[in-house]
């Protein structure tokens, strides 16, 4: 008989959740838009404090409004962080831009302020119509990019940022809540994300009236009119009452979330001690000065020359041999081949993390059966090498 599988992470769903959506039939708010809508986004808005949300379909939609928002149009130019799920990528391309992709940096993995600078400083001695129009950071699996650095070098060259913390929902740098940093931020809440509205995201902002405007653009932007009116493109990306319902009952959760994936992280953290001990070297991505992540994954770097020959992959197999799921940290986009030819400021350090950078089982749902399971799966492929 196969064993159940252990997924990397999966939905965590109570009561609470329940109880929003049974309000939500009862009362028959079965439309798209509804009360648990407006109560979302302001409890998005009071949590992140953010002065503004807007409650979407995907965290997708948030960033492709964004760059609407920002002006960003066919043969204009987004800085985008390489070490990503092509998510934070793709929305330059519904606009006809063109990505430019940027390094990491060892400590955090994420956007390295350095190679940004060097991106900047090429394309500013370009004709101003030219220079870049957004810059794209990601808090990759809950931590913190090294938003200050990032920040006062995109105001030196007069770039907005859009801030993709869809994977950092209660991460906090220097002790402001990821989201709301940048020009706009970007939440996601799909199925796999430390909560979930099952399929769903946000738009974060200081501005109301353009917070406004990507609800507006995001209702099929229909005009103030007694019949069906359009002056412009809209976009169905609005988040439903239903699910908008499911995202009150998760946010009332949150810490304890947070909380769980945390003792996760460290759970591992003690495992791999002792391997370490015996003369490996397991790494982790590492919390930096005035980061908090909410270790949405935990994430360890195997490198064979400092592990007896023991790869990533084999570590992956042996999970999967399990049917414990494990995964790969994200292939840098630049390596995409639908973002071939694109051009890329920085080093090797997104190619060495995607070359040994394995994304383990961090579910705030896992048991202490699954952990044996995996730890039993685990110790098994150690004890080959």
């Amino acid at each position: 008989m196969s064993k159940n599988k252990i997924y990397l992470s999966s939905p965590h769903i109570g009561p609470a959740e329940r109880r929003y959506v049974t309000e939500a039939f009862d009362t028959n708010w079965i439309a798209p838009l509804g009360p648990h809508v407006n109560a979302f986004e302001e409890v998005l808005a009071h949590y992140t404090g953010a002065p503004h949300a807007a409650a979407l379909s995907s965290g997708t939609a948030a960033i492709h409004l964004a760059l609407i928002l920002l002006g960003v149009e066919a043969g204009d130019t987004v800085l985008c962080q390489s070490m990503t799920f092509s998510a934070s990528a793709n929305p330059i391309l519904y606009q006809g831009a063109r990505p430019v992709f940027i390094d990491s940096e060892p400590g955090s993995w994420n956007m390295d302020p350095n190679a940004l600078e060097d991106a900047l400083k090429a394309h500013n001695l370009k004709p101003k119509a030219l220079r870049p129009k957004a810059i794209i950071p990601v808090h990759l699996y809950g931590m913190p990019a090294r938003m200050a650095e990032i920040m006062e070098v995109a105001m030196r060259y007069g770039v907005p940022i859009v801030e993709d913390a869809a994977e950092a929902l209660g991460s906090t740098y220097q002790g402001k809540k990821c989201g709301a940093f940048g020009q706009f931020g970007i939440l996601s809440f799909n199925g796999n994300k430390i909560i979930t509205t099952s399929g769903g995201g946000a738009l974060l902002g200081e501005d109301e009236a353009l917070i406004q405007r990507a609800r507006f653009l995001a209702t099929q932007a229909r005009d103030p009119a007694p019949h069906y009116q359009h002056s412009q493109v809209g976009y169905n990306y609005r988040l439903s009452n239903v699910l908008a319902g499911i995202g009150r009952g998760q946010m009332e959760v949150l810490p304890g979330r947070i909380e769980q994936r945390r003792a996760n992280h460290e759970r591992y953290r003690a495992f791999f001690q002792g391997w370490n001990e015996r003369g490996y070297d397991i790494r982790f991505q590492e919390e930096q000065p005035g980061m908090f992540s909410n270790r949405w994954l935990t994430c360890i770097l195997v490198n064979p020359d400092k592990n007896h020959g023991l790869t990533r992959e084999a570590i992956r197999l042996a999970l999967e041999a399990d049917n414990i799921e494990a995964r790969p940290l994200w292939k840098p986009m630049h390596l995409q081949p639908v973002f071939a030819g694109a051009p890329y400021y920085g080093g090797d350090t997104a190619e060495d993390l995607f070359d040994i950078g394995l994304c383990l089982p961090s579910g705030s749902n896992l048991t202490g059966e699954d952990f044996q399971r995996i730890f039993g799966a685990l110790d098994e492929v150690f004890g080959k090498h």
